[in-house]
């Protein structure tokens, strides 16, 4: 039972991961070096999860792995596609910076007399 856990948080971990790379990849042309970039560069955070979760290179985690990796650029990629329905602001590359955008546009709105 262990291991399931183990595989189910490193799993969670590698979604999260993902979602700021995903969006990042939405706005970019596809197969331009951001778009590359923005696939790749999770690999070794991925790799890193693998190891600190204890999980190793079992095969049988693979999927599960796998399976978040894609899940996460997926849903990031969601996220942006959203946003630019919703939004009259452009937007950038980065989730954090067009969060962070947001909530302090939001409160300077909720915070003039």
């Amino acid at each position: 039972m262990n291991m399931h856990m183990n595989l189910f948080t490193a799993s969670s971990l590698v979604f999260l991961i993902n979602l700021p790379f995903g969006y990042w990849r939405a706005n970019e042309t596809k197969f331009s070096s951001g778009w590359f970039l923005s696939v790749h560069l999770p690999v070794p955070f991925v790799i890193a999860v693998r190891l600190l979760s204890g999980l190793g290179w079992q095969f049988a985690t693979f999927p599960a792995m796998v399976g978040a990796f894609f899940l996460g650029q997926l849903a990031g990629g969601g996220v942006l596609r959203l946003r630019r329905n919703r939004s009259a602001v452009r937007l950038s590359s980065c989730l954090v910076w067009d969060v962070v955008g947001t909530v302090r546009d939001s409160l300077g709105r909720f915070l003039r007399p």
